[in-house]
Protein backbone atom coordinates (compact mmCIF):
# COMPACT_ATOMS: atom_id res chain seq x y z
CA UNK A 1 0.00 0.00 0.00
CA UNK A 2 1.09 3.40 -0.59
CA UNK A 3 -0.18 6.52 0.15
CA UNK A 4 0.43 10.15 -1.10
CA UNK A 5 -0.29 13.20 0.63
CA UNK A 6 -0.92 17.02 -1.05
CA UNK A 7 -0.46 19.32 2.20
CA UNK A 8 -0.31 23.20 2.68
CA UNK A 9 3.44 24.07 3.47
CA UNK A 10 2.26 25.96 6.66
CA UNK A 11 0.20 24.20 9.33
CA UNK A 12 -3.29 26.60 9.78
CA UNK A 13 -3.70 29.20 12.03
CA UNK A 14 -4.79 27.36 14.57
CA UNK A 15 -1.63 24.99 14.28
CA UNK A 16 -3.09 21.77 12.30
CA UNK A 17 -0.82 19.80 10.25
CA UNK A 18 -3.38 18.28 7.48
CA UNK A 19 -2.53 16.57 4.31
CA UNK A 20 -5.02 14.38 1.49
CA UNK A 21 -4.61 12.70 -1.71
CA UNK A 22 -4.77 8.75 -2.93
CA UNK A 23 -3.95 5.14 -1.38
CA UNK A 24 -2.94 2.86 -3.94
CA UNK A 25 -3.14 -1.13 -2.88
CA UNK A 26 -0.62 -3.34 -5.13
CA UNK A 27 -0.41 -7.11 -5.13
CA UNK A 28 3.33 -7.05 -4.38
CA UNK A 29 3.08 -9.99 -1.59
CA UNK A 30 5.13 -13.07 -2.59
CA UNK A 31 3.03 -15.25 -0.92
CA UNK A 32 -0.36 -15.07 -1.64
CA UNK A 33 -0.55 -16.04 2.01
CA UNK A 34 0.35 -12.48 2.28
CA UNK A 35 -1.62 -10.10 0.34
CA UNK A 36 -4.93 -9.52 -1.50
CA UNK A 37 -3.73 -9.88 -5.02
CA UNK A 38 -5.55 -7.39 -5.74
CA UNK A 39 -5.46 -3.84 -6.81
CA UNK A 40 -7.24 -1.32 -5.46
CA UNK A 41 -7.30 2.54 -4.46
CA UNK A 42 -9.09 5.04 -2.88
CA UNK A 43 -8.81 8.70 -0.91
CA UNK A 44 -6.18 8.85 2.63
CA UNK A 45 -6.03 12.24 5.17
CA UNK A 46 -4.03 13.17 7.79
CA UNK A 47 -4.80 15.36 10.45
CA UNK A 48 -2.15 16.24 13.38
CA UNK A 49 -1.30 19.02 16.09
CA UNK A 50 1.94 19.76 17.71
CA UNK A 51 1.60 21.42 21.15
CA UNK A 52 4.80 21.44 22.97
CA UNK A 53 5.61 17.75 23.52
CA UNK A 54 2.64 16.11 22.57
CA UNK A 55 1.50 15.31 19.22
CA UNK A 56 -2.12 14.31 18.59
CA UNK A 57 -3.66 13.19 15.15
CA UNK A 58 -5.42 10.75 12.27
CA UNK A 59 -4.62 8.97 10.08
CA UNK A 60 -7.59 7.28 7.66
CA UNK A 61 -7.70 5.97 4.46
CA UNK A 62 -10.50 3.89 2.24
CA UNK A 63 -9.21 0.79 -0.19
CA UNK A 64 -11.49 -0.63 -3.01
CA UNK A 65 -10.39 -3.44 -5.22
CA UNK A 66 -10.71 -2.68 -8.92
CA UNK A 67 -8.59 -5.64 -10.65
CA UNK A 68 -6.52 -8.45 -9.30
CA UNK A 69 -7.23 -12.38 -8.80
CA UNK A 70 -10.99 -12.90 -9.53
CA UNK A 71 -10.78 -15.83 -6.89
CA UNK A 72 -10.26 -13.89 -3.98
CA UNK A 73 -12.28 -11.66 -2.17
CA UNK A 74 -13.16 -8.21 -3.48
CA UNK A 75 -10.71 -4.95 -1.09
CA UNK A 76 -13.58 -2.44 0.48
CA UNK A 77 -11.97 -1.44 3.82
CA UNK A 78 -11.31 1.48 6.33
CA UNK A 79 -8.34 2.26 8.23
CA UNK A 80 -8.28 4.67 11.39
CA UNK A 81 -5.20 4.93 13.20
CA UNK A 82 -5.88 8.09 15.87
CA UNK A 83 -2.18 8.84 17.79
CA UNK A 84 -0.85 10.45 20.81
CA UNK A 85 2.53 11.15 21.43
CA UNK A 86 4.52 12.82 23.99
CA UNK A 87 8.56 13.81 23.41
CA UNK A 88 11.19 14.08 26.18
CA UNK A 89 13.84 16.31 26.11
CA UNK A 90 16.37 13.62 26.16
CA UNK A 91 14.24 12.28 22.64
CA UNK A 92 12.73 9.52 24.07
CA UNK A 93 9.12 9.30 22.23
CA UNK A 94 5.99 7.50 24.55
CA UNK A 95 3.08 7.04 22.00
CA UNK A 96 -0.46 5.07 21.83
CA UNK A 97 -2.26 4.32 19.18
CA UNK A 98 -4.52 1.97 17.02
CA UNK A 99 -4.20 0.81 13.70
CA UNK A 100 -8.06 0.20 13.20
CA UNK A 101 -9.50 -1.71 10.03
CA UNK A 102 -13.08 -2.15 9.02
CA UNK A 103 -13.63 -5.28 6.39
CA UNK A 104 -17.43 -4.40 4.47
CA UNK A 105 -16.76 -7.08 2.74
CA UNK A 106 -16.47 -9.62 5.87
CA UNK A 107 -18.06 -6.93 8.39
CA UNK A 108 -15.45 -7.47 10.68
CA UNK A 109 -13.28 -4.77 12.77
CA UNK A 110 -9.66 -5.49 13.52
CA UNK A 111 -8.62 -3.01 16.34
CA UNK A 112 -5.02 -2.92 17.80
CA UNK A 113 -4.08 -1.24 20.73
CA UNK A 114 -0.10 -0.37 20.41
CA UNK A 115 1.79 1.19 23.48
CA UNK A 116 4.98 2.36 22.45
CA UNK A 117 8.34 3.79 23.38
CA UNK A 118 11.11 4.64 21.08
CA UNK A 119 14.34 6.34 21.31
CA UNK A 120 16.49 8.88 18.76
CA UNK A 121 20.07 7.89 18.96
CA UNK A 122 23.08 8.82 16.72
CA UNK A 123 25.20 5.63 15.54
CA UNK A 124 28.27 7.33 14.15
CA UNK A 125 26.75 10.16 12.28
CA UNK A 126 23.58 8.51 11.37
CA UNK A 127 20.35 9.25 13.69
CA UNK A 128 18.15 6.46 14.16
CA UNK A 129 15.11 5.46 16.22
CA UNK A 130 15.39 2.41 18.04
CA UNK A 131 12.12 0.71 20.46
CA UNK A 132 9.79 -1.07 20.53
CA UNK A 133 6.67 -1.53 22.53
CA UNK A 134 3.20 -4.55 23.40
CA UNK A 135 0.02 -4.73 21.39
CA UNK A 136 -2.74 -6.13 22.07
CA UNK A 137 -6.16 -7.00 19.86
CA UNK A 138 -9.17 -5.67 21.29
CA UNK A 139 -11.37 -7.04 18.41
CA UNK A 140 -10.17 -9.20 15.48
CA UNK A 141 -12.25 -11.28 13.12
CA UNK A 142 -12.88 -14.76 13.73
CA UNK A 143 -9.58 -16.19 12.23
CA UNK A 144 -7.61 -13.09 13.08
CA UNK A 145 -4.71 -12.28 16.34
CA UNK A 146 -5.50 -12.38 19.71
CA UNK A 147 -4.85 -11.66 22.65
CA UNK A 148 -1.08 -9.57 23.05
CA UNK A 149 1.77 -9.37 20.66
CA UNK A 150 5.07 -7.05 20.26
CA UNK A 151 6.85 -4.87 17.73
CA UNK A 152 10.17 -3.99 17.50
CA UNK A 153 11.27 -0.97 15.25
CA UNK A 154 14.60 0.39 14.14
CA UNK A 155 14.08 3.76 11.85
CA UNK A 156 17.20 5.31 10.06
CA UNK A 157 16.48 9.51 10.07
CA UNK A 158 17.36 11.24 7.03
CA UNK A 159 16.82 15.22 8.29
CA UNK A 160 16.97 17.94 5.63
Amino acid sequence: MQSFFFSPKAPTASGWIWGAGPVLLLPTATDDFLGSEKWGAGPTAVALKQSGPWTIGMLANHLWSFAGDEKRADVNATYLQPFLSYVTASHTTFNINTESTYDWEGDAWSVPINLQVFQLIKVGKQLMQVGGGVRYWAESPDAGPEGWGWRINVVFVFPR
